[in-house]
């Protein structure tokens, strides 16, 4: 298993737990507590695992609905062009 600079008793294939603590070992940054957290930042944040889910479906509502909308002119586009070829 490789090793780190950072004292950390959590293994390398965590990355994102490698980062939380090179933040708190090297720059003395601590997560902070969740009754700290107000507004969007108490849904959308790195700290918890509820706030990192809310990211990733975020995201992937996102993409789902570029899609969509993108689709949706593809297809306005093409009718458009049926039915000017057709008249």
């Amino acid at each position: 298993m490789p090793t780190s600079p950072v004292k950390t008793r959590i293994p390398l294939t965590s990355f994102g737990h490698l980062i939380t603590e090179v933040k708190r070992q090297l720059f003395g940054i601590e997560a902070p507590v969740t009754d700290q957290l107000t507004g969007w930042r108490k849904h959308f944040n790195s700290y918890t695992l509820q706030g990192r889910r809310n990211f990733v479906l975020a995201t992937y509502g996102l993409l789902a609905l570029t899609a969509a909308v993108y689709m949706m002119k593809r297809s306005n586009k093409v009718d458009s062009n049926e039915s000017n070829s057709i008249a």
